[in-house]
């Protein structure tokens, strides 16, 4: 065991090696950093690349977990609906969503029940409760076929999955953590007492050898592979890959409410207001046997996901409307369900200590709504071996450009837009949701849009280009047109081309 100590000489172990850098492992990287631990986060391709950027975008307790009796699970992430919600309410905000009832399907008690249940497990509450809803007569029914005629309305809440990844590693990296993007660790073994871990640069292939005194596994749908070949360690705790794919359409209809509609294989589809032209559909839920990486939804996973929205909605889709979709792969617990859509959404840590060696401990599952308490208990899980932890910290402390009185966005943004009168009000309000109070970070001493540099489509300028670059691990005009925004939906090909000359110049200056 060793006690906790914020100085590291350059030649001593980490404390910790985080694997992955997804929402799980920036999470416990920033946890861990918090406490005192020295870090190193390696993550082989860009932060939040793979599954935490493939998500619904949504903070929820999980409605329809209670179907499958994971009271718990629903219960923590309620809570930590509420408490996300004050501590970034810059990229998470309150949804309202309409839940039609279908005859046929789940009887309208059923879902009475499943909500009064909803809005009562968790302990604090600020967004309103459900209510009953008569469809024919309220403007939220209006995009609905006729035959729907009652439902409900409940609250949850909407991320930007991929920033909510990126304000994490920032925080981890301002407390002292060292994160590395583009960086993979090609094997780690127990040597004498620690981990001795080789590393290899993705962009230049060098390699370099580390030492840390725990290993926190959190690849993603990797998991496993790391666990076993990477790390050299037999464990009998599975994953279950999940392809989990959405569309995205020209906007269906007005108002800031999203849906939630019920299919007759049991499942549910959301329809989410998305980056004000448009709306999200996801998602399916289909078993994944391939080698874990990049993946495209599937011609029947369009077909089906429009089929859901033509169920339900008085506007009919097909394929030939979709605009762009993505897909991710998601982690599972293994839990031996027979229905991938019954798999649980629960989290598992696996700890492996070998008789009292260096710990490794691997994430399996979770979901982005309980990322926060995954890593508090991942930290209590390896704490035995690092006397003088520092206490839990990350449930009142804003991530970064959070700082708003009240958590007040909108007051925020006001005043933002009055000291940069000079900022379209489209492109203020998206700096002011992405980046919080660091949007004036980006905008600096500029009195006139021309002083923020060279223009790219969507309102996006070189200052805030050599801003993510500096600060957000920025390396490919990808990373900015699909993860640290959804500007790739309004960017011609010309100006993707200028943007990532743009960065390459940038990238290698830095």
């Amino acid at each position: 065991m060793t006690t906790v100590s914020t100085l590291r000489a350059v030649d001593a172990p980490y404390d910790l090696l985080v694997i992955g850098g997804g929402i799980n492992g920036t999470g416990i990287a920033r946890d861990a950093a918090g406490r005192g631990l020295s870090v190193l986060l390696c993550e082989r391709g860009d932060l939040a690349e793979f599954t935490s950027s493939s998500s619904t975008k949504l903070i929820h307790g999980g409605l329809r977990y209670l179907e499958y009796y994971e009271f718990r699970l629903v219960r923590e992430a309620l809570a930590e609906r509420e408490r996300l919600l004050r501590l970034a309410p810059h990229i998470i905000w309150p949804l309202r969503f309409v839940l039609p009832h279908d005859e046929g399907l789940r009887p309208a008690w059923m879902l009475r029940i499943g909500l009064f249940l909803y809005d009562h497990l968790a302990r604090l509450r600020t967004l309103p409760g459900s209510k009953m809803v008569r469809l024919r007569t309220s403007p939220m029914g209006a995009p609905l076929q006729d035959r729907l005629s009652r439902g409900f309305v409940y609250s949850d809440c909407w991320v930007e999955d991929s920033r909510l990844v990126v304000l994490n590693a920032m925080d981890a990296r301002a407390r002292g953590a060292e994160i590395r993007t583009r960086t993979g660790v090609d094997t780690a073994r127990r040597i004498d007492g620690t981990w001795t871990a080789t590393l290899r640069d993705g962009t230049t292939g060098r390699t370099e050898t580390v030492r840390a005194r725990a290993v926190v596994n959190a690849a993603g749908p990797w998991v496993s592979e790391t666990l076993g070949t990477t790390l050299g360690v037999n464990s009998r705790a599975a994953v279950r890959l999940i392809k989990g794919s959405h569309i995205v359409v020209r906007k269906l209809y007005d108002g800031d409410q999203a849906y939630i509609l019920q299919q007759p294989d049991k499942r549910i589809i959301f329809a989410i207001p998305y980056e004000h032209d448009f709306t999200l559909i996801g998602t399916t839920d289909v078993p994944y046997e391939n080698a874990p990486g990049p993946v495209t939804i599937s011609e029947e996973e369009t077909r089906y996901l429009c089929d859901c929205i033509n169920r339900s909605f008085a506007k009919s889709i097909g394929p030939k409307d979709v605009v762009w979709s993505y897909s991710g792969v998601r982690p599972l617990y293994d839990d031996a369900a027979a229905n991938a859509s019954a798999v649980t959404r629960d989290y598992v840590l696996d700890l492996d200590e070998a008789g009292g060696e260096a710990p490794a401990l691997s994430v399996f599952g979770g979901k982005i709504t309980t990322y926060r308490r995954l890593a508090e208990h991942a930290i209590e899980k390896i704490a035995p071996h690092f006397p003088g932890l520092k206490k839990a910290w990350t449930g009142y402390a804003v991530l970064p450009g959070g700082a708003m009185p009240d958590a007040d966005f909108e007051t925020f943004l006001a005043q933002f837009s009055r000291d940069a009168p000079f900022l379209p009000a489209e492109t203020a309000r998206r700096l002011a949701r992405a980046y919080g109070t660091e949007a004036r970070t980006i905008v600096g001493g500029a009195r006139r849009l021309a002083d923020l540099g060279e223009a790219f489509d969507g309102g996006l300028t070189a200052a805030e280009v050599d801003y993510l670059v500096r600060a957000e691990w920025v390396r490919t005009a990808e990373d900015i047109l699909w993860r640290r925004s959804k500007l790739g939906l309004r960017t011609s090909p010309e100006s993707a081309a200028r943007l990532a000359a743009y960065v390459t110049r940038k990238a290698d200056a830095a």
